[in-house]
């Protein structure tokens, strides 16, 4: 009995099947690699090898990073490069080492080291996702990592304002010499992807679909048309569940915030009925009381106090929905 192919991730959002770069670099890769891949959002890295997704499990094998995954897809005869050339193949290494070294840090950057963007999307979407405790625990620790790799690269008096500038211009570079290099193709290397394509991909997608608070880079990215459209077209073609799932929680959210506004908007409407309806029962009753002599003229007084208060009422329902 042949068992299937496993592989732990994040779960998605903004219309992206993950919203990691290391788990959506897999996916894609088994995506156009014709691999049977079982795909289970765990969002809990606890348990993993080394508290990170995605992780990869067949049998008794149990992998955590692209290239030993793609390796041991390669000796199961599954790979996006079997029709590539050793010139091709070259090539694929040497754009991955440029992500790697222009691109990846900006990433991180973007996602932990921006504040903005941090505090007021990123730690909050990571705390919803993940189980307790560990929502209290592993935002902080990526963004301590996040930190710690910037600073080793950058000496710590620096203006921040310079090293944020200088990781971005870096960043823009990479973008404009992958744009160059697509061009108007479909793909890298013509009308197939390969491994090259699902590591532009899971560096991209993110990056372009986020909707972060400060978006320099982002805005940067969707100047560079073609690459925009890459990332759609390998999304619309591989992965149309995510697009359909967001577009559906989209709707159920604008149909919920509609209720919601409906609802408050009837408010002054609901409390004017309520009140119609108390003078209507208060001049009923007082007048059959009058009409049979249960009441006497003292009950006039108490009716005209009683209206008095009912227009107090009124007047104030008035502002309310005024």
């Amino acid at each position: 009995m042949n068992r299937p192919m496993e592989l732990n991730i994040w779960g998605g959002d903004w219309g992206l099947p993950s919203v990691d770069l290391h788990c959506l670099e897999v996916m894609a890769y088994a995506k156009f690699s014709g691999v049977p891949l079982q795909t289970c959002v765990t969002n809990n890295p606890f348990w993993t090898p080394n508290g990170r997704l995605p992780v990869f499990k067949h049998g008794k094998q149990v992998l955590s990073s692209f290239p030993e995954i793609a390796a041991y897809l390669r000796k199961k005869n599954f790979s996006a490069d079997f029709g590539l050339t050793p010139k091709q193949c070259a090539e694929v290494v040497a754009y991955t080492q440029l992500l790697k070294a222009q691109l990846y840090l900006a990433l991180q950057y973007v996602w932990w080291v921006d504040t903005k963007n941090y505090v007021e999307l990123i730690r909050p979407w990571y705390a919803k996702a993940l189980p307790l405790p560990y929502n209290y625990y592993y935002p902080g620790r990526y963004e301590r990592e996040a930190k710690t790799h910037l600073e080793a690269l950058y000496d710590q008096d620096d203006d921040p304002l310079t090293i944020e500038s200088y990781v971005y211009g870096e960043a823009e570079k990479c973008l404009t010499t992958l744009s160059v290099r697509l061009g108007e193709q479909d793909f890298f290397f013509g009308s197939h992807p390969t491994s090259l394509d699902a590591t532009v991909y899971a560096y991209l997608a993110p990056l372009l679909k986020v909707p972060f608070p400060s978006p320099a880079l982002q805005n940067y990215l969707k100047a560079c048309s073609n690459l925009v459209k890459f990332v759609v077209r390998i999304t619309q073609r591989y992965f149309p569940y995510a697009i359909q799932e967001y577009e559906a929680k989209k709707t159920a959210e604008e149909g919920t915030r509609a209720k919601t506004t409906d609802s408050e908007s009837d408010f002054p409407n609901r409390r004017r009925n309520q009140i119609l309806a108390g003078l209507f029962a208060t001049v009923a009753m007082t007048g059959y009381a009058l009409s049979t002599g249960l009441v006497q003229v003292s009950a006039r007084d108490d009716l005209g106090e009683r209206l008095d208060d009912y227009e107090e009422l009124f007047e104030s329902a008035d502002n309310e929905e005024s």
